[in-house]
């Protein structure tokens, strides 16, 4: 660990939840996604209030606002709005009439 590291300071996650009014398993799940980096050290956990301040500049979206998927094909452009068919035939066979 570099001096500069020392220097810093340091955050629980029980800080940063109340920071940015979440809960404490949502802070936790960053990390385990590795979205929010953490520096663990035994069972405690602690993050650098430099890297939850890039984190915040970055706009954290994940798992918020629905991100704009890209335009495939939808189910209107395959079938053309014409039918084809039917998909499954009535297994009794053609009925008298």
């Amino acid at each position: 660990m570099e001096r500069s590291d020392l220097d810093e300071s340091f955050l629980t996650v029980a800080e940063v939840a109340e920071l940015l009014k979440l809960n404490q398993q949502t802070v936790r799940n960053w990390i385990d996604a590795g979205t929010l980096p953490a520096l663990r050290v035994g069972r405690r956990v602690r993050i650098k209030r430099s890297d939850l301040e890039r984190l915040l500049e970055q706009g954290y979206t994940a798992g918020g606002a629905p991100t704009p998927q890209s335009a495939g094909p939808s189910a209107e452009d395959f079938w053309g709005g014409q039918p084809v068919g039917v998909a499954e035939p009535d297994q009794a066979g053609p009925q008298p009439a």
